[in-house]
């Protein structure tokens, strides 16, 4: 029977009502028999699942929701809501066959949907990931991972303000440290982790909108967990900026995987953001103890310098400078192993620049050589207390200034020519000079500590000095650089002079000529040496001008002095040879020449009580550099002369010759008292065959006499702390606390007895005296030395005033003398103003 007609309508809203309330419900059961009633979005989604959830998703199904969600792109949220629930009934009744599948659509929709209320979807699909995240399955947390890195590849059209990804940063950091027992699923979990930050930080670090990825609540947590993974398992040597494509079974270690995850990490930093993505790998390698193996550190800073932008370079620099000062008083294999890393990216960022702040970075350095220096000899961090368990050890201690010298040189060989001048004279400026720094900042090691400190930056000026080639050596090498420089050349001290000579060598070798000169021997034709000659320009010229002199006296000097060893000569040699091709014009060959004539009578004098070894290891200094430079001016009669002397020598006298001399055990003579005659370099022959060339004769005829000058007397000196000692041993004797004169003492046989006996307990009360001089000047208050000076300025006054009363007359009178009442004339001083001039002196 039909229904009335006021009844259709009714139904219809019956209908709309139950569809109404089915909307919100779940499952397939309660809603079976009135599928046609659930929306069609429902419907599709349902469709899209087997009878049997190993069958997979349903393709066709699949095309049909995907159509859909183009066709109709505002169902796309109630559809990712959908899912979403379905999601999680299947996982809370283990039904992971059907997660799969859910999670597959869902990835689908993502890939094929970019429309502007995809945001919305996104919300259900993170929802899902976190869920899956948070399950205690392996398997499903690598789903997740995998979902969310597919998402995290999206380039979204509209950005979203309200998302956040600090539960993704924590809980992939948390699996990358995975414990779990099986190592195989351990390993997937932990690259599951590595993919998932990866994924974070592509999604988030170009997007201004998103929470800042750099923040170190995040870096802290991102960096440490790549650097752990980074630490597990062998890794190879760190190779270029942009390596090559691994291999399949690479590319499944998580070692290899962390690396590449690292380095797109780094190269997304900007400017601002290097000091937060290094400070966690400082922070790390410090909870850890990571420094003193040197291989890690290394190896995660080469990353770090490979991968960043060049222009930061300087930034990571400055880091690990300011990390060294605040390890000062750590043990010296963790600030050698900050050094050791601070070479290593020295060396990467030599294409780009070390920053703005060059003295800085040499400043630290140097600063930490000294302390290095302090805690060496004092066996102290903090010079008293507070030691406790810290043990310093010796060995640590140089191995850690070996490292801070060759960090350096290393830092020295990415500077400009101009740049490394400058370092060169900062460096220059922090040396205790004689003559120039007669005071030294106060430390707790004392003269040895001074020495020492000497010796580490001489040999770190040596390292920056390395291949130091510029043009214009008369402005790279000013006079404030190289004054003090050769002044060093005339201490006792050999390591100090055979330093010095090495940095001259450095400077003067333009054209890598050094290695030519190593050896010490008679070489017939130097041709085989392959010298590279050039023409001495206008500025070596007048450099020779200004300093030649300074150089020939220093070489002189350097000969003369006992403890001379083989190093030295040969690198005498080398300087002289270096000088004949760099720098040698007629003149200079002329003084070179001289020079060498004044060395053998050096050689040949007994007043300069040289041993017998340095005796003839200048005389075969001697033969060697006139056969050179005789082959350099290619005169043949002086070339006939040198040969003929030096076949004489090979006859008569082999110990003249640097083959005899110059080696482990040479086999000397036990005086050199007749060597004359055949053997001899002859002045007046010299002058005579080189003249006939157009040489000076006038000049080669003058023998060479060296200039002495003020620096001779600090030339008797060991050490900087001795020449401080003699200052105030002289300042004592002049104190006011002798003002009493002694009587010159008289001069008798018994007098010259007693010394003679006494001798060796005057010289030990005469070094304990000088020793409390010098204590009582670096101990004693302030005040008392104050009192002490002022008292002897008062002492210099009085006396001053004395010479005035003494010497000064008062001027004569213009009236003549005045008698005094005893009948003797007295001088009447009258005041200038009263004097009466004749007209002519007056103007």
């Amino acid at each position: 029977m039909p229904l009335p007609a006021p009844d259709v309508p009714a139904s219809q809203r019956l209908a709309l009502d139950c569809r109404t309330l089915l909307d919100h419900r779940v499952g397939k059961g309660v809603c079976g028999c009135c599928g046609a009633l659930r929306p069609r979005y429902k419907r599709l989604v349902d469709n899209i699942f087997p009878e049997d959830p190993e069958d997979g998703l349903v393709k066709a199904n699949m095309e049909k929701l995907t159509f859909y969600a183009l066709s109709a792109p505002e169902k796309l949220d109630r559809i990712g809501a959908y899912l979403s629930e379905r999601l999680s009934r299947d996982v809370a009744r283990h039904r992971y066959g059907y997660v799969c599948i859910a999670m597959e659509a869902l990835d689908q929709l993502l890939m094929a949907c970019h429309c502007q209320s995809i945001n919305l979807f996104v919300e259900s699909f993170l929802k899902m990931v976190r869920k899956l995240l948070e399950s205690d399955k392996p398997s499903l947390q690598i789903l997740g991972t995998n979902s969310f890195v597919k998402f995290a590849n999206i380039e979204e059209d509209t950005p979203s303000y309200h998302r956040s990804y600090d539960f993704f940063v924590s809980r992939f950091s948390e699996m990358c440290h995975s414990s779990y027992e099986d190592p195989d699923i351990r390993t997937k979990i932990r690259m599951a982790g590595i993919k998932g930050l990866q994924g974070v930080v592509r999604k988030t670090v170009n997007d201004e909108l998103q929470a800042n990825i750099w923040d170190p609540q995040h870096m802290d947590k991102i960096v440490p967990s790549l650097l752990f993974n980074l630490q597990c398992g062998e890794h190879s040597e760190s190779r270029s900026p942009s390596p090559l494509q691994a291999t399949e079974k690479e590319k499944e270690s998580p070692v290899e995987l962390t690396e590449r995850c690292f380095r797109e990490l780094l190269g997304r930093a900007a400017y601002g953001n290097i000091k937060n993505a290094v400070t966690p790998v400082l922070m790390h390698l410090d909870n850890h103890s990571l420094w003193e193996g040197k291989t890690f550190a290394v190896c995660c800073f080469k990353i770090i310098m490979y991968s960043i932008q060049s222009q930061h370079s300087h930034l990571v620099i400055q880091q690990l400078l300011g990390h060294l000062d605040a390890n000062s008083k750590n043990s010296a294999k963790v600030r050698a192993g900050i050094v050791e890393v601070l070479l290593e990216a020295a060396a990467i960022a030599a294409s780009g620049s070390v920053g703005p702040t060059v003295l800085e970075v040499f400043n630290t350095l140097l600063r930490q050589l000294r302390l290095s220096v302090d805690y060496e000899l004092t066996g102290s961090y903090d010079g008293s207390t507070n030691i406790g368990t810290k043990i310093i050890k010796a060995h640590e201690e140089r191995q850690l200034q070996e490292a801070v010298i060759r960090t350096i040189g290393s830092f020295a060989n990415t500077l400009p020519t101009y740049q490394r001048s400058e370092v060169m004279l900062f460096i220059m400026g922090k040396i205790p000079v004689p003559g120039i720094h007669p005071t030294l900042p106060s430390t707790g090691s004392g003269p040895e500590g001074t020495r020492m400190i000497q010796i580490m930056l001489l040999k770190s000026l040596v390292q920056v000095t390395a291949g130091f080639q510029t043009t214009n050596m008369l402005t790279a090498l000013p006079s404030s650089f190289l004054e003090p420089l050769l002044s060093f050349s005339l201490t006792e001290d050999p390591e100090v002079r055979l330093l010095v000579l090495q940095i001259l060598l450095s400077l003067i070798d333009r054209h890598d000529n050094r290695p030519k000169f190593t050896n010490i021997s008679i070489i017939s034709d130097i041709s085989v040496l392959k010298l590279k000659v050039d023409k001495c320009s206008r500025q070596d010229n007048l450099f020779m001008k200004k300093h030649g002199q300074q150089l020939y006296r220093h070489i002189y000097m350097g000969c003369k002095e006992p403890s001379s060893g083989r190093q030295h000569y040969e690198t005498l040699f080398a300087l002289l040879g270096l000088l004949s091709v760099e720098l040698a014009n007629e003149e200079v060959v002329v003084d070179l020449i001289r020079l060498a004539l004044a060395l053998q009578d050096l050689a040949l004098s007994t007043d300069e009580a040289l041993p017998v070894y340095n005796r003839c290891a200048v005389h075969a200094l001697a033969a060697a550099y006139l056969n050179l430079i005789c082959q350099l001016t290619t005169v043949p009669a002086f070339c006939q002369h040198i040969h003929e002397v030096i076949e004489v020598r090979q006859k008569e006298s082999p110990y003249l010759l640097p083959e005899d001399v110059f080696i482990d055990n040479p086999k000397l003579p036990s005086s050199l008292e007749k060597v004359e005659g055949g053997v001899l370099f002859l002045q007046s022959k010299i002058t005579e065959v080189l003249g006939g060339s157009g040489y000076n004769t006038e000049r080669l005829a003058t023998p060479y006499v060296p200039q002495y000058t003020d620096e001779d007397r600090l030339s008797k000196r060991k050490s900087i702390g001795e020449t401080i000692s003699l200052q105030v041993e002289v300042e004592s004797r002049n104190s006011p606390e002798k003002e009493e004169r002694t009587p010159a003492e008289e001069i008798t046989f018994e007098t010259l007895k007693n010394a003679i006996v006494d001798s060796v307990g005057m010289e030990e009360q005469e070094r304990e005296r000088r020793r409390q001089v010098v204590v009582k000047f670096q101990k004693a208050p302030f005040e008392e030395i104050a009192a002490h000076c002022g008292a002897r300025a008062t002492l210099l006054q009085s006396k001053l005033n004395q010479i005035f009363e003494i010497t000064i007359r008062p001027p004569p009178s213009p009236s003549g003398t005045v008698s005094s009442g005893y009948g003797q004339s007295q001088s009447r001083s009258v005041p200038i103003y009263e004097m009466k001039f004749p007209d002519l002196c007056v103007y």
